[in-house]
Formats: structure tokens, C-alpha cells, sequence
């Protein structure tokens, strides 16, 4: 079984094709043939090593990716009636060693798939499942009513964008940062005011809302610069571990996407905005599996927006 990943850590050159034993299926799960992967900074981070322990034997394969889209294969004992062989799937991958996206055989729990929304190709619909469900959780973390502030940072990128699109969907009043050159696609995904991106954003956000922003996603990963933007007692959620200095009552929250990773219903419901037409699908480029050299390369240089996918052929 073919995969992409590792056996010793380091830049995007350590990447390689690995010939790996297909996972075994246990119940309520479903063996998928997975189409695409896509490329996130998570996955950057597997392959430099920097989640892993330092002790890791030498030759023990690790694959990254957290974003699939495919084909049902097999599913196991009490899987439920929609999910046959054949079956169009997407999913989020909690990677562990060699279990991680990028690999042609993929065995998922159940409630981790559903299906790939009407129209979309399975690139585009790889590039839903973990950044959707980040950017969801990230709100359900906030809980914010409809007409409140919300204030995105990074909002160029996946993550910024699905938490546009869906604050938006839940009635939010969004104020997005961007650089002169993406201010026109984040207008397009909903913002309805565009502040200069930069360290000193917050400054900006509070010129825009003198009180401060009800909440704020951090997806430029700006911690505690950004913190002055929110007024006493708002709201931020994070995407890098940060929780906040304590002051002011702002409750700093840190997205774990891991702990969504069988909300189904959260997924499906993804699934159904992407067919509305309220989350736009964002491709930057396909490479073949056995270039996932270059899509790490190019992701790592920046400026990507949308998700880089690696097709498995």
C-alpha cells in the first residue's frame, strides 16, 4: 500500500514513497481509497518532527495529512446504511505514526466521513473536513450571537476563510484583515470590513470599533499582539496552543480540532453549506502523490491561498 511520508525528520526533501501494510477494519469503520489529500501546515510540522517524541525508533514511518476525500472500499460491522462500496467520501484524519492522509488505504471511524458534497471534485472536497471543522469549532468556542463582531485574522487563508463563511452564515457582523492583494477575494468570501494586515492590526480593528470586537479568530497567529482588538470580556480563539495572558476576563480559547474528529453532524453540516454555496471550496494546485515534495516546498515559501491537494493515482 503506497503512502507519502516519512523515517527520519527534517525539511520537505525527507518526504518519500513508503510501501505500507493496510490497516486492519474493525466495526463502525469504513476502509476508504483515498483520491486526494490535502496539504496543510499541520502536516509541515509531522514531517519536521515537531509533535512527535524524540525517542521515536529509527524507521518507523510517519505519514502526515488530516484532510481526505475518496472511495469506500469496505466498511465494517454496524457502520450505518449510507456508506457502501463506492460510496464518494470525505474525512478528517487524526494522524498517529504511520495512520495519517497521506495513503492510498485509509481506514476512518465512521462518524470521521461523510459524504463529498454534490459538484464538488474530490481535490475540492479534501479541503473541507479539518479546516471546516476548525473554523467551527473556533465559533462554537466564541458564542457569539447574531449582530455581534466578529474580527478574523489570516483571513486569506483556509481557516480564515471557512470561519468567514460561516460566521456570516450565522448572522455576524465580520471585520477581516488582508493585504492589498487578497483584499478583494476576502470581500468576496463575506467580510464586510477589510482592515491592512500587519503586526499592528489591532490598532486597526480598534479604529474600526473603538469599543473592540466582540470576538476574534487568530489565524495570523499574532497571540498577544492582537489581544487589544477585543474588548473586556470578549472572546479569541487560537489555532497554536495560545491561551492568553489572564487579563481583562478574555476568554482565549486554543482550537483542538482532534476533539471534533467524529462530529458528524458538524461535518455533514459542512457538507450541505458547500452544496449551498455558502463555503467556497478553494483548490490552489494538485500535484501527484509522488510530488508532495514540491506542494510542502511551496507551501512552506507562503502566499498559498487555498489548499495545495495531492492526488493519488
Amino acid at each position: 500500500m503506497r503512502a507519502i511520508g516519512v523515517t527520519n525528520y527534517g525539511g520537505p526533501e525527507v518526504l518519500q514513497t513508503l510501501d505500507l501494510p493496510a490497516e486492519p477494519l474493525g466495526p463502525n469503520q469504513v476502509r476508504v481509497r483515498v483520491t486526494a489529500a490535502a496539504v496543510n501546515p499541520t502536516d509541515t510540522g509531522v514531517r519536521a518532527g515537531l509533535r512527535t517524541d524524540a525517542d521515536r525508533p529509527a524507521d518507523v514511518a510517519d505519514v502526515p495529512g488530516m484532510d481526505v476525500a475518496g472511495v469506500v472500499t469496505e466498511v465494517g460491522a454496524g457502520v450505518r446504511a449510507d456508506l457502501t462500496p463506492g460510496t464518494r467520501v470525505m474525512g478528517i484524519v487524526v494522524p498517529s505514526g504511520r495512520h495519517g492522509g497521506y495513503r492510498e488505504d485509509l481506514v476512518l471511524p465512521e462518524r470521521s466521513v461523510t459524504h463529498v458534497p454534490a459538484g464538488a471534485s474530490d481535490a475540492e472536497a479534501a479541503t473541507l473536513p479539518m479546516n471546516g471543522l476548525t473554523a467551527r469549532q473556533a465559533l462554537d468556542l466564541m458564542e457569539l450571537s447574531p449582530g455581534q463582531v466578529l474580527a478574523v485574522t489570516g483571513a486569506a487563508g483556509a481557516f480564515g476563510g471557512y470561519v468567514i463563511q460561516l460566521a456570516k452564515a450565522a448572522g455576524l457582523t465580520v471585520v477581516a484583515d488582508a493585504s492589498p492583494a487578497d483584499e478583494a477575494l476576502v470581500r468576496e468570501l463575506g467580510a464586510d470590513v477589510v482592515v491592512a494586515r500587519g503586526a499592528d492590526v489591532a490598532e486597526r480593528l480598534r479604529g474600526q470599533y473603538p469599543d473592540g470586537v466582540d470576538g476574534l479568530a487568530d489565524g495570523a497567529l499574532l497571540n498577544a499582539a492582537v489581544l487589544p482588538a477585543v474588548r473586556d470580556g470578549g472572546a479569541v480563539t487560537t489555532v497554536r496552543g495560545y491561551a492568553g495572558d489572564g487579563e481583562r476576563g478574555l476568554r482565549v480559547m486554543p482550537v483542538v480540532v482532534r476533539k471534533y474528529a467524529e462530529e458528524l453532524e458538524k461535518l455533514d453540516e459542512l457538507r450541505k453549506l458547500a452544496e449551498q454555496g455558502s463555503l467556497t471550496l478553494r483548490v490552489a494546485d494538485t500535484y501527484p502523490a509522488d510530488r508532495a515534495v514540491e506542494a510542502h516546498r511551496r507551501l512552506e515559501a507562503g502566499g498559498t491561498r487555498g489548499r495545495l491537494v495531492l492526488r493519488f493515482e
